[in-house]
């Protein structure tokens, strides 16, 4: 028997959603960048404690503010997939209240935070407020580049989908 389960992946533009979500599907990777418009959907079905889950992946459009988002792209989610880049610190700046805001409005659905951009860790001032702040509550740390903590990312959330 086969579940289906709607991933959507919201951060700000060039942190990386497309290519996290490429990487895991296609294995690839490509350097080019093409702004998502709107929303691009994708699909994977993994093997879980012989269950077969669909995971539907929704890749929105980068933007600074949650509430940006048109709800009909949020309706109907299982998971949250909130994606900053590590190198960039006004991706991350203000993502656990937009967090906030958006868990009162979907309580009932999973929420994962990851730090993309791995593969550029030296150039990330760890020391900063903002970066321990919003490290301590990071689920993944991700490279889409290397696919770095990809597979484990998504199997966990479809093993978190099986129970």
């Amino acid at each position: 028997m086969s579940i289906s389960k709607k991933i959507v992946l919201l951060g700000h533009y060039g942190v990386g959603k497309t290519s996290i979500i490429r990487q895991f599907v296609t294995n690839e990777f490509s350097s080019d960048y093409k702004v998502t418009i709107g929303v691009h959907i994708l699909k994977k079905e993994v093997l879980i404690k012989d269950e077969l889950i669909s995971l539907i992946l929704w890749d929105i459009e980068g933007t600074d503010h949650i509430n940006q988002i048109s709800q009909a792209y949020l309706l109907g989610s299982h998971a949250f997939v909130f994606t900053y880049d590590i190198s960039r610190p006004a991706t991350y700046k203000n993502l656990l209240d937009q967090i906030d805001g958006l868990r009162n409005a979907f309580p009932n659905t999973l929420f994962k935070i990851i730090g993309n951009k791995l593969d550029l860790i030296s150039e990330v001032n760890i020391d900063s407020d903002a970066y321990k702040s919003i490290i301590e509550k990071t689920d993944y740390l991700t490279s889409a580049k290397t696919g770095e903590n990809i597979e484990p990312l998504f199997n966990d959330l479809a093993l978190e989908f099986s129970k």
